[in-house]
């Protein structure tokens, strides 16, 4: 198990792409679920970095379980209490003009991953995403 902690601010979210990449490069991730990785991981710190502690600053750390073909990701923060996956899902079969704004990106997060799981432990928020792929 590897982490990263960082403040956050959507200036990290390179260092941790990075940090999660080299992880992947090292599990041999093929490309397509590599990139499915990125996309919910993208949107999971970039919801923590602008909402979790709004109006202020917080850290998060990022949390990388390697297995065979496989990794969980988990997200901890301080911030205020969020459950992405109390949210319903959007209804894709209203026009853009319909639908409200936002909710796409967790949704499209949960898409990509095999599991995500949330929980609040000791005033803090815990994500885990988890993938699994085929050798390539």
């Amino acid at each position: 198990m590897d982490e990263i902690t960082v403040e956050a601010v959507i200036d990290n979210l390179e260092r941790v792409t990075v940090f999660v990449d080299s992880r992947l490069e090292a599990l041999d991730c093929p490309a397509d679920a590599q990139f499915q990785i990125e996309v919910a991981m993208e949107e999971l710190f970039t919801n923590i970095a602008n909402y979790a502690y709004a109006p202020g600053t917080g850290s998060v750390t990022v949390r990388a379980e390697g297995e065979p073909r496989a990794i969980a990701l988990t997200f901890i923060d301080s911030g205020v209490p969020y459950d992405p996956l109390a949210k319903e899902d959007p209804d894709l079969t209203l026009s853009l003009e319909e639908r409200p704004i936002g909710g796409l990106g967790v949704y499209m997060a949960r898409q990509c991953m095999d599991e995500m799981i949330y929980r609040r432990e000791d005033g803090r928020n815990v994500t885990t995403i988890r993938k699994k792929w085929e050798s390539e």
